[in-house]
């Protein structure tokens, strides 16, 4: 029965997302449907939508998992995740949007005129949306199989096939409607159950958290040879600053109609995300109580799925788990979905659509080349899922946050706020940091990492490889300064002002009021 509940609730999410998506495909008409809306979406629905594929697999089921695990220290990754926005409320979300751009790429293009540095930015977009998509993948099997008894591949394989459905249907366009519900449904499928899961708790006089010194205070009860503060720290940055070169969160603010819009947006963001999260905290705290010690095999971040069967069996208990399958699915597909749209439009337009070029003419080509780019952006990170190690979803996707962190903050913050950025410097600070954060995330996850202070530097690079990429940009910048482009600082003015004194300077003046557009 509880099986049967669960596949259910699985199916109807995924069509829901695959209806929604036929719906807007009738909205998709214009190139700039596919890859940004229409730069139309308003900032509730576009908070909405950001939530939805935000809140992944690590935030329904992995921040509960941390928090269980290891207690108060897990805190950080909320914050962390949350505290992301406001750093791109403040530095670039405006900005961003007023550059007109339709990838991370395209800005980088437009910001330093460069080919070269283009290309690289789009290869470190598609290798971080590779690198988080595994996850979503992996998470999907586990899941699907935990509560139904599905084979292995069987979970990657659905949410593979309906996110390439979705992308391909209508782009952008499609994939906004999609994710805003899938926020609300998301949110529905983990706030009901946790509040019954509670009141059963309080109402039954439920079992205390049976906790030690070292999940109940932070930064106690830990080996000194762990730097358990400088982890923390560590991580702090590469959650704050990741968020704002994760390639799917920074191509939402191009749909917004303009700058202001954009940070009315991160607000709403920022109201959506500590709903969310004060939820999951919910789940990992009663999971201390209802399952102090988990059998062998079983992950931490499983605890919400065990969870309804430990407090209300029966019945109850089963609708309870399909509501959060169904929940769980819906954070596999809306994350999934913004990752593959923000990789699609970084293949078709460096990859893809070159190719296609030679091949066919007229307008047709764009919009078939992202259909076939969608394909590709899903199909090689499920083929990598299969093989991959697993490892707990929020350390995994955590990794994913460094190297955005050491790649594209420096190139953001520096881009939009430096006039004196050069070609060779942005060049060089994106290879040292996507060499440095990869390397370490490599030994980090594929081989024994060693102890003490090395093993806490490559598990939590952020602290020492942002700053030295950022180093790296500002002085081989200031060693050649022919590579800054001529109009570096008639870009800056462009990012920096707003959208109403742009209008009014292009309207003709009658009788000392603006005029219509000219």
């Amino acid at each position: 029965m509880s099986a049967t509940l669960s596949g259910g609730a699985v199916t109807l999410v995924c069509l829901i997302t695959l209806g929604l998506s036929v719906f807007a495909l009738r909205l998709a008409r214009r190139t700039s449907d596919f890859y940004v809306a229409g730069r139309s979406v308003t900032p509730a629905r576009n908070a909405a939508a950001i939530g939805g594929e935000y809140l992944s697999a690590a935030s329904f089921l992995g921040v509960a998992g941390l928090i269980y695990d290891q207690g108060v220290d897990a805190l950080w990754y909320p914050i962390g995740y949350t505290v992301g926005y406001l750093v791109l409320l403040v530095l670039v979300a405006a900005p961003l949007r007023r550059s007109g751009a339709y990838t991370l790429p395209d800005f980088a293009e437009a910001r330093l005129e460069s080919r070269f540095v283009r290309h690289l930015s789009s290869a470190l977009v598609v290798l971080i949306g590779w690198f988080y998509l595994v996850p979503q993948f992996q998470g999907a099997s586990f899941t699907l199989g935990l509560l139904t008894g599905a084979s292995g591949w069987v979970g990657a394989f659905i949410v593979m096939v309906v996110v390439m459905l979705a992308v391909a249907a209508g782009g952008m366009r499609s994939i906004t409607l999609v994710q805003a519900v899938q926020y609300w449904l998301k949110l529905t499928a983990l706030a009901v159950p946790a509040g019954m899961i509670l009141a059963a708790w309080w109402v039954t006089g439920g079992p205390a958290p049976e906790v030690s010194d070292a999940w109940a205070l932070p930064l106690t009860g830990r080996s000194p040879d762990e730097h358990h503060l400088y982890r923390t720290f560590s991580l702090i940055v590469a959650l704050a600053l990741g968020t704002t070169g994760l390639p799917h969160v920074v191509v939402r603010y191009y749909t917004n109609p303009d700058g202001s819009a954009a940070r009315r947006t991160t607000v709403r963001v920022l109201v959506l995300l500590g709903l969310f999260y004060v939820v999951t905290i919910v789940y990992g705290v009663l999971g201390r109580a209802y399952l102090p010690v988990l059998g062998e095999g079983q992950r931490a971040d499983t605890i919400v799925l065990r969870l309804p069967a430990e407090v209300l069996p029966g019945l109850g208990s089963e609708v309870l788990t399909a509501a959060l399958a169904g929940g769980a699915f819906a954070a596999f597909l809306s994350t999934s979905s913004g990752l593959t749209v923000a990789v699609t439009g970084v293949l078709n337009q460096d990859l893809v659509r070159p190719a296609m070029a030679r091949i066919t003419r007229g307008d047709h080509s764009e919009v078939t080349g992202f259909r076939v780019s969608a394909v590709l952006a899903v199909v090689v990170p499920y083929a990598v899922s299969r093989v991959f190690p697993e490892v707990p979803l929020a350390t995994l996707v955590s990794l994913a946050f460094i190297v955005a962190a050491s790649t594209f903050f420096p190139l953001l913050a520096l881009g939009v706020w430096w006039p004196g950025l050069s070609v060779q410097g942005a060049a060089a600070g994106l290879v040292t940091g996507a060499v440095l954060a990869v390397g370490a995330v490599s030994v980090t996850v594929l081989a024994d990492a060693p102890t003490g202070w090395p093993a806490a530097l490559l598990a939590q690079p952020a602290a020492w490889t942002v700053p030295l990429a950022a180093l790296v940009m500002v002085t081989v910048s200031r060693a050649t300064p022919r590579g800054i482009p001529a109009s570096a600082r008639r870009t800056l003015v462009r990012l920096h002002t707003p959208e109403e004194i742009t209008t009014a300077s292009t309207q003709p003046v009658t009788r000392g009021r603006p005029g219509p557009p000219a």
